[in-house]
C-alpha cells in the first residue's frame, strides 16, 4: 500500500476525536459553491449470458481496533495477512450491524474502526477475457478494502453503494483474502454529522461518540458483498426517463447507456445497442436500435402504466428491458437487463400528480432497524414490511434518514409504493465549506443510484435541518439547485421541523414537508391542542412558500399492552387518541387542496441511543420492532383504506369492518 494510503488511513482513525472538537466550536462561515466528482458505474449486479454474479455473504472474521490505539493494525499491516494471524477474530455475519451480535457492551458501544476479512476462491475460468468488479452495497460509515494485501478500493458514506475493478488483484484458480476497515465515527462534516469526545470514567477515559439524530449509529458492513464479471467492453451505465400520451395509452421509455471499454475489445465509433422491451408476460412489446450515442426512445401501444397502489387495480406494473451492446461486425460484447415502470410526474404550487392524477400521500417515516440484525440487510423482514404496508393501506414512505438498501427500492417499484427518498443529512448544523461537499456528494451518489426507480417520487434533501442559522438560506439554495441539476423529473423537499417564521430553507423547495409532535413534545398530554395547531401551521408554510404541504412526521411514544383509561401519556388509547386529533385536521386541510400528505412518525418501534426518555428505544411505532400491530394501526388502517376508496375509488378489505351486530348501528 503507497505512503499517501496509509497516511489517509492513519489520520481518519486518529484524528477523529480532534477534528470534531474543533469543528463543533468554530463559527460559520462564508460558503461558496463547490464542484464534486460525479459516479460512474455501479449497475446493481445482475447475472446475464455475459456476466456472472457471486455472493462474498456470510460469517466473515472479524476484530474490533482499540479505541486507545486504533491506527495500530494499519502500522501493524493487518491487511497483509489473516486475521487470525495478528488477532482473536470472531465469527460476523455478512451482511449485518455487528452492534448486538455478541454480548458486550463494548462492542455494542465501539467507536472507531474495527476490521472484517474473509477468504475465497475465484475461478481460473474468470481469468478468460473479461473483468472482474468487488461491490459493497453499503458499509458504515468510512470503508477501506484490500485485496490480497493491496487497497482496492476506499469510500465515504453510509448506506450507499461502491465498487472497485480487481481484475488485476486476484489470483485466479486459487485462494484470494479480502480485507475491510469500517469506521463508524461521525464528525462535524460528515454526513450525518457527530462528535467524538474523551471522557473521564473509573479506570482513565473513554472515547465517546454523541449525535444528536433519534436513531442509533448502527455500523458494519450492512448490505450485500458482490463479486461479479463484465466482458472487457461492457454497459456501465443506464439512465431512464418516460413519459405517457394520449389519455395513459401511450407509452414512451427513452434511454441513455454509457459504456466502459479497452482497445482489445473495441471498434471506434462501432457501438450500439439493440434495445427490447418485454411485459409481465415475456411479449416483446417494443424494440429499437440506438444511435452511435447509445441513446433513444421506445413506443410502447396500449401501454400499463405504473400507479401507486390502491390507485390502481394492477399497481407496480415493470416492464423488463433487455439491452445488447454490440461492437464491430455485430459482435455481441455485453447483455444487461433492468425493470421499467412507465410513469409521469408533475407538480404545481398546489398538487403533485401521478400521469396527470392527483396524489395524496399516506405514509410513513421508516427505519431499517431489526432486532439482532440492526440495519443488516434481511429478505424476510423487507418481505413482512411489505405485507404490512399493504395491509394498513399506505401507498408511500420515506426513507428517513439515509438512502435504503438497493433491494428495498426493488420491492417498492414491485408494490407500487411511492419513495420519498433522502440523503442521510439529518439534524444537520454547523454549515461549512467541507460539510457542503459532503452533501452534495450523497445526494449525488444517492439519485446516481436510483433515478431509475419508477417508486421513487421525490429527493428529500435533509431531515430537521437547523434552518434558521446563519448561512442556512445559502448553503439550501446550492442544495437545491445541485439537486435540480442532477434530475429536474422529480421535486425536491426536505423535513423542517423549524418554524415557518424563523425559517430560511423551505421557499428553495417544490415541497414542503414539516415535522410535528403536538400533544406530544409540544404540550404532551393535551390532546385539545392538535387540531387546530396542525392547520394553523400547515397553513402559515403554504402561505410562506406557496408550495404543496405534507405533514412529514407526527406521532406519539406508545408502550405496547400499556391500556390506560381514560388515556394517559404512553398508553395506546393516547396514541389512538392523538391519531385521531391530527385526522380531523388533515381533512380540513385536505380540502384546501394545497395539502397532499400525512406521514406517521413511525412505521415500527426501533432502537436509539440510551436516555432516560427512551425505553429501550424510540416507541412510537404503529408496529412494534416485531412488526406486530398496536391498537392504532387498526385506526390507521381504517382510515387509509378510506382514503383510497374516496379518492381512488379502490375497494375495502373483507375484514377491514368486523361484524358487530344484526342492528341499524352497524355501519359497513
Amino acid at each position: 500500500m503507497c505512503l499517501q494510503c496509509s497516511f489517509e488511513i492513519l489520520t481518519i482513525l486518529m484524528c477523529n476525536a480532534l477534528l470534531g472538537l474543533y469543528l463543533s466550536s468554530s463559527s460559520a462561515l462564508d460558503l461558496q459553491d463547490i464542484t464534486i466528482s460525479k459516479s460512474r458505474g455501479m449497475l446493481y449486479p445482475r447475472d446475464s449470458e455475459t456476466r456472472e454474479v457471486r455472493s462474498l455473504d456470510g460469517m466473515w472474521n472479524f476484530v474490533p481496533a482499540d479505541e486507545e490505539y486504533p491506527s495500530q493494525g494499519v502500522n501493524d499491516q493487518w491487511y497483509k495477512d489473516n486475521l487470525n494471524k495478528v488477532r482473536k477474530v470472531i465469527g460476523m455475519p455478512v451482511p449485518a450491524s455487528y452492534n448486538d451480535i455478541t454480548t458486550k457492551q463494548s462492542l455494542r458501544d465501539h467507536v472507531g474502526a474495527v476490521w472484517y476479512d474473509r477468504n475465497f476462491f475465484v475461478s481460473r475460468l474468470w481469468a478468460k477475457d473479461q473483468r472482474v468488479w468487488l461491490r459493497f452495497g453499503s458499509v458504515h460509515y468510512k470503508a477501506f478494502v484490500w485485496v490480497n494485501g493491496e487497497l482496492a478500493v476506499k469510500h465515504e458514506m453510509g448506506h450507499l453503494p461502491f465498487e472497485a475493478e480487481v481484475t488485476h488483484l486476484l489470483k485466479y484458480g486459487s485462494e484470494n483474502r479480502i480485507t475491510v476497515i469500517c469506521d463508524n465515527a461521525l464528525i462535524q462534516t460528515t454526513v450525518p454529522q457527530g462528535k467524538i469526545s474523551e471522557v473521564a470514567n473509573d479506570n482513565g477515559v473513554s472515547i465517546v461518540q454523541s449525535y444528536s439524530f433519534d436513531f442509533f449509529n448502527y455500523a458494519g458492513i450492512h448490505r450485500s458483498v458482490h463479486l461479479y464479471t463484465t466482458p472487457k467492453t461492457f454497459i456501465e451505465e443506464v439512465e431512464i426517463n418516460t413519459d405517457l400520451a394520449n389519455d395513459n395509452s401511450l407509452g414512451y421509455v427513452y434511454y441513455t447507456i454509457s459504456v466502459n471499454g479497452s482497445a482489445a475489445n473495441q471498434a471506434d465509433n462501432a457501438l450500439y445497442a439493440r434495445v427490447q422491451l418485454y411485459n409481465r408476460e415475456g411479449e416483446q412489446v417494443a424494440n429499437a436500435t440506438s444511435d452511435a450515442k447509445l441513446s433513444g426512445m421506445l413506443q410502447v401501444e396500449k401501454v400499463k402504466p405504473w400507479w401507486p397502489y390502491l390507485m390502481h387495480p394492477d399497481p407496480g406494473y415493470l416492464y423488463e428491458l433487455k439491452i445488447e451492446l454490440h461492437g464491430a461486425n455485430e459482435e455481441l460484447l455485453d447483455i444487461y437487463r433492468l425493470n421499467v415502470g412507465i410513469r409521469t410526474l408533475s407538480w404545481t404550487s398546489t398538487t403533485f400528480n401521478i400521469n396527470g392524477k392527483p396524489v395524496y400521500f399516506r405514509g410513513f417515516g421508516r427505519h431499517e432497524d431489526a432486532d439482532v440484525r440492526g440495519k443488516g440487510l434481511d429478505y424476510a423482514l423487507l418481505t413482512r414490511d411489505f405485507n404490512l404496508l399493504r395491509w394498513i393501506g399506505a401507498n408511500a414512505y420515506r426513507t428517513s434518514h439515509y438512502p435504503y438498501s438497493e433491494e428495498s427500492m426493488q420491492f417498492a417499484d414491485r408494490h407500487g409504493i411511492m419513495i420519498i427518498d433522502e440523503c442521510p443529512s439529518v439534524d444537520t448544523e454547523n454549515y461549512n465549506q467541507a460539510l457542503l461537499g459532503k452533501h452534495k456528494s450523497s445526494l449525488e451518489q444517492l439519485i446516481h443510484r436510483d433515478r431509475n426507480h419508477p417508486s421513487v417520487v421525490m429527493w428529500s434533501i435533509a431531515n430537521e435541518p437547523s434552518t434558521r442559522e446563519k448561512n442556512a438560506d445559502i448553503y439550501f439554495e446550492y442544495v437545491a439547485t445541485f439537486t435540480r441539476s442532477l434530475d429536474s423529473s422529480r421535486p425536491i423537499t426536505a423535513a423542517i421541523s423549524g418554524s415557518a417564521i424563523e425559517d430560511k430553507a423551505a421557499c428553495y423547495l417544490d415541497i414542503v414537508s414539516f415535522n410535528r409532535y403536538n400533544g406530544w413534545y409540544s404540550n404532551p398530554g393535551r390532546l385539545d391542542m392538535i387540531t387546530k395547531r396542525v392547520i394553523d401551521e400547515a397553513t402559515a408554510w403554504y402561505y410562506k412558500c406557496y408550495k404543496p404541504v405534507i405533514m412529514s412526521e407526527y406521532g406519539a411514544d406508545t408502550l405496547e399492552g400499556l391500556h390506560l383509561q381514560p388515556s394517559f401519556l404512553w398508553s395506546e388509547e393516547y396514541q389512538t387518541e392523538l391519531f385521531s386529533r391530527h385526522f380531523k385536521a388533515f381533512d380540513a386541510l385536505r380540502r384546501q387542496k394545497w395539502f397532499i400528505g400525512e406521514f406517521v412518525w413511525n412505521f415500527a418501534d426501533f432502537k436509539t441511543a440510551q436516555s432516560y426518555t427512551r425505553v429501550a428505544g424510540n416507541k412510537k411505532g404503529v408496529f412494534t420492532r416485531a412488526r406486530q400491530p398496536k391498537a392504532v394501526a387498526h385506526l390507521l388502517r381504517k382510515r387509509y383504506f378510506a382514503l383510497g376508496h374516496d379518492m381512488d375509488q379502490c375497494s375495502f378489505p373483507d375484514d377491514l369492518y368486523p361484524y358487530i351486530a344484526a342492528s341499524r348501528w352497524h355501519i359497513r
